[in-house]
């Protein structure tokens, strides 16, 4: 009986998330707060480490103290020898020069392949919403035969030019005849011709081959050295690029209505609305699925508290989530994610919002369709997101869908 392959997993978290400003302008995209409890990173270390992977890195590379942290604090697997979840940080082992892409972060980290010596290497990246059993993608991978396999999910034809679009080969569907970057004039599946097939940005690659691969990446001065847009298409071209798509994984514990849910949160309003995903009664995406949880760090912090202000009004909260140690009191909310320790003062009125860590939102403050970040106090009797040429003028984000982004630590008057 032959050995199980020894697996290995790469995060690819070094990205800048500029379309998330002002939400990165003091922190790496996946360390942006999401969902109330959890950063963006979480769900990908999530994904690998309920597939099984022990051996884990996340190469880091802008702004990425608060990232490096949360990393070290929340992802340690104690008591499994050998087994580990680290955060590396561009080592100029190559000369003195950061990361100039994906590909070129995992050629200059070749370090780390070559001490554990896998034999399959898993990379992903670290800033989508979703569940994704790796496991069952390695076994595909492991069957196809082929150089890399690449994870695709299903999306309407009408947003093909926003996804780098996978065409599959006629005579092989499980192989990739081209890898198309945001076309315009995509081709509908044959199973499927309202649907194409988006990439995901993980990738299964034999360790040997993603070594050779990005090495002669390297040495070609007219690469990006991007993972998606040099080097799955240099596999394409020479057929040995297989796909799997989405629909073959059966993750414990899916609903129907979020089996095959992936998000990619880059910009401003996919960020907001992956939000309005989590909170309704049957969620689009559902984070109480205790067979394939999503982790986070676990703060010291006692329950969310609804209380009575001194006029006697109930604290109140619709379809919203509530993390640990706020306190609502006598306020309203409605459409709502609040992270830890956000308090809510009587009166205030807050709909359709993503509150961050430790927000202060005063007496008779409204705050209607906006993302408060981290440590923003909000005055009694303001308001955010009902004048949004006031916002502005205040110099906060408002974006074409009518979002108002405030960024960290702002006290809004």
């Amino acid at each position: 009986m032959a050995a199980a392959p020894k697996i290995f997993g790469i995060v690819l978290a070094g990205g800048e998330g500029k379309r998330l400003m002002p939400l990165t302008a003091d922190r790496a995209k996946p360390a942006v707060p999401f969902g109330g409890g959890y950063r963006l990173i979480d769900f990908a270390l999530s994904n690998l480490i309920n597939s099984g992977l022990r051996q884990i890195v996340v190469l880091t590379q802008y702004k990425s103290h608060s990232l490096d942290r949360h990393v070290s604090q929340t992802w340690r697997l104690s008591g499994m020898l050998g087994a580990y979840v680290a955060s590396v940080p561009a080592q100029q082992r190559l000369g003195k020069r950061w990361f100039s892409g994906s590909a070129d972060a995992i050629l200059q980290s070749l370090n780390l392949l070559r001490d554990e010596k896998p034999d399959i290497v898993v990379v992903v990246g670290a800033d989508h919403v979703y569940r994704m059993d790796f496991s069952q993608m390695i076994r595909a991978h492991i069957e196809a035969r082929a150089g890399v396999t690449v994870a695709a999910i299903r999306q309407p034809i009408s947003l093909a030019d926003q996804f780098g679009i996978i065409e599959l080969d006629p005579k092989d569907p499980t192989r990739i005849a081209a890898f198309r970057e945001k076309p315009k004039d995509a081709v509908g599946l044959a199973d499927s011709p309202g649907e194409v097939l988006a990439s995901m940005g993980n990738y299964v690659f034999d360790a040997d081959v993603l070594i050779d691969a990005v090495q002669r990446d390297g040495s070609r001065a007219d690469s990006n050295h991007d993972m998606g847009g040099d080097i799955v298409p240099d596999f394409v071209s020479r057929g040995e690029a297989a796909v799997y798509d989405l629909n073959r994984n059966d993750v414990p514990g899916a609903t129907d209505r979020d089996r095959y849910y992936w998000r990619d949160v880059g910009t401003i309003e996919s960020f907001f609305e992956a939000h309005q995903d989590l909170i309704s009664a049957l969620p689009v995406f559902n984070l109480y699925n205790q067979d394939w949880p999503i982790y986070s760090q676990q703060l010291n912090s006692p329950p969310a508290k609804f209380v009575r202000d001194g006029k006697n009004a109930v604290g109140t909260a619709i379809d919203s989530i509530v993390s640990l140690g706020c306190v609502v009191s006598g306020g309203h909310l409605e459409r709502v994610v609040l992270g830890p320790w956000v308090t809510i003062e009587s009166g205030a009125q807050v709909t359709d919002a993503v509150v961050f860590e430790r927000v202060a939102i005063g007496a008779n403050a409204t705050v209607r369709r906006a993302i408060l970040d981290k440590d923003v106090v909000v005055a009694p009797g303001a308001s955010v997101g009902v004048d949004h040429e006031a916002d502005r003028l205040r110099g906060f984000t408002v974006t074409e869908s009518g979002i108002t982004v405030v960024g960290k630590g702002v006290h809004v008057d």
